[in-house]
């Protein structure tokens, strides 16, 4: 599924009104609509007593059809306005005379919220159309106390578009916001009704696309777009381990044992055929002792037991059969080591894919990865992000998308930010964001394991690297979800993940179509 951001949507909507001659008083009763039998499917009308809580803009005017709706169901329906009738435009108008003439309740509010308070008191629901996603500075004033007041209420709220106080773009709250059992987006998702924290206050998500005709909403120009598995390829009958892929690790040292080893794992465990890691001769009889599927190339090593320069030249040989090469895990902050990632970097001509202290190495020098002929991906959390931008952690995280659209284009490579929600940057300008996995992955090798898999489905099931990284970062996410259905989310470790792998890939041949189109659970269409 495509996600558009709030301009975006705004051109669909101007689209809609002067290609397709929709009206835009249409777009709103489809909006609404949707949004009402939402809150009939979740929870009911007949009898129940309803709060809606408008703005002036087009998100009160679809709370306006909501609240018709609701009372030509049976519900009991009182409309609180913070904004003012006088500054409703000619759509929003035509809704407003409409519940004016039906004789709703309909009261205008200022600074004193006792009424709204009052009848939160009484109601069974509320639903939220003060702002929509044309929020742009925080909230405050009489807006603030009550959002508030709808989330101390302890009713249920039905917000339409995304909860206020959410910022359409970022997922960023506003100063306050809406804390929605569910929320009815019109259209197509918005990006701060899928990044954190905007996902958190939303609930449940419901998608309707008010009647835009299909190539509207699926158009090339939208860039961002769910996480949605592909399809896996057959495992051919008569391969055999080189079939499925050679890939060599470069990574660890002597105190760095686990990283090297979940990562070379973990492409195994993905469907991978062979995995060579060359690693620091001082830490190759731990790993080999640890995983003995794993063929290990001691290195010259460092006095510190890490990675030498001196490996170079042994390296290039060692990759030159290779179908990939993985770079990073566990390699340390080693000077020697440090230079070995660069040069690496620089002559290497396999696909590489680059994480961990690899990507520290890179820190400041874009240029080394775009240089190169072969594709390369780089899988950095917000902190290597930071690193690699120039910038401050928190701006990364204040707009994620937007850091990473900027890095794709600075460093020409697939980009992984990971986290919640990781998203997946490519070099042809698209954002992808995967709605697999859970906090129980919160733990020490867990990029690891996933480095492990994306280099399995490049190598193994022959993905192009950036859908590859897409597949790796997906089925990732897949298995720490069924590791967390069996085992829970407190306590798992990296190991649990490595281990559901293979159930993670038979789970997704067995249900990826159907995966896909209900994206993973996450989004309904109504």
């Amino acid at each position: 599924m495509k996600i558009s951001r709030v301009a975006e949507m705004r051109q669909l909507d101007r689209t809609a009104i002067e290609k397709y001659a929709i009206p835009g008083t249409i777009l709103m009763e489809n909006a609404g609509g949707a949004a009402y039998h939402v809150i009939l499917q979740e929870l009911g009308v007949r009898g129940k007593t309803f709060v809606v809580v408008c703005g002036s803009g087009h998100n009160g005017g679809d709370g306006l059809v909501v609240a018709r709706k609701l009372h030509s169901a049976g519900g009991h329906v009182r409309i609180f306005c913070l904004g003012s009738p006088e500054k409703f435009d000619d759509t929003v108008n035509c809704h407003y005379e409409m519940v004016r003439r039906i004789g709703l309740p309909f009261e205008q509010v200022g600074d004193d919220l006792a009424p709204l308070r009052a009848a939160l008191a009484e109601a069974d629901a509320a639903v939220d159309a003060l702002f929509g996603t044309g929020l742009s500075r925080p909230v405050t004033g009489r807006y603030a106390e009550a959002i508030r007041l709808l989330n101390a209420s302890g009713k249920p709220v039905f917000s339409l578009d995304i909860p206020s106080g959410i910022a359409g773009d970022t997922g960023q709250v506003l100063g306050v916001a809406v804390e929605a059992a569910a929320t009815i987006t019109f259209g197509l998702p918005k990006p701060g009704n899928l990044l954190y924290p905007g996902f958190r206050y939303g609930g449940k998500l419901f998608v309707t696309h008010i009647s835009f005709p299909p190539e509207l909403y699926t158009q090339e120009s939208l860039t961002l777009a769910v996480n949605d598995p592909l399809p896996l390829p057959p495992r051919p009958r008569e391969g055999h381990k080189g079939t499925f892929g050679k890939v060599l690790f470069v990574a660890g040292g002597s105190r760095y044992l686990g990283a090297p080893y979940f990562a070379a794992m973990a492409f195994l465990k993905a469907g991978g055929g062979l995995a060579y890691l060359a690693t620091a001769a001082p830490a190759a009889p731990f790993i080999a002792s640890k995983g003995s599927e794993i063929v290990v190339l001691p290195q010259p090593a460092t006095d510190e037991g890490t990675l030498a320069l001196a490996a170079l030249d042994g390296l290039l040989e060692a990759a030159a059969p290779m179908d990939m090469v993985v770079l990073g895990p566990g390699l340390s902050l080693h000077p020697e080591s440090q230079e070995l990632a660069r040069r690496l970097t620089q002559r290497l001509e396999k696909p590489l894919l680059i994480d961990g202290d690899g990507l520290t190495a890179l820190a400041g020098r874009p240029e080394l990865v775009r240089a190169r002929t072969a594709p390369t991906a780089l899988t950095p959390h917000p902190g290597e992000m930071a690193r690699l931008a120039g910038r401050a952690t928190a701006e990364i995280q204040a707009d994620r998308i937007g850091a990473l659209q900027a890095a794709v284009a600075q460093w020409q490579a697939t980009i992984v930010l990971k986290g919640a929600h990781s998203l997946i940057g490519t070099p042809t300008g698209q954002v992808f964001i995967n709605l697999s996995g859970n906090p129980g992955m919160g733990t020490a090798g867990s990029g690891d394991v996933l480095t492990g898999a994306i280099a399995a489905m490049h190598t193994a099931h022959g993905f192009p690297l950036p859908e590859a990284t897409r597949m790796g970062v997906f089925v990732h996410g897949l298995a720490g979800d069924l590791a967390a259905a069996d085992l829970g989310e407190d306590g798992m470790v990296a190991g649990d993940i490595l281990a559901y792998l293979p159930p993670a890939l038979r789970h997704l041949r067995q249900h990826g179509a159907a995966m896909a189109a209900d994206h993973y659970g996450q989004i309904t269409v109504v």
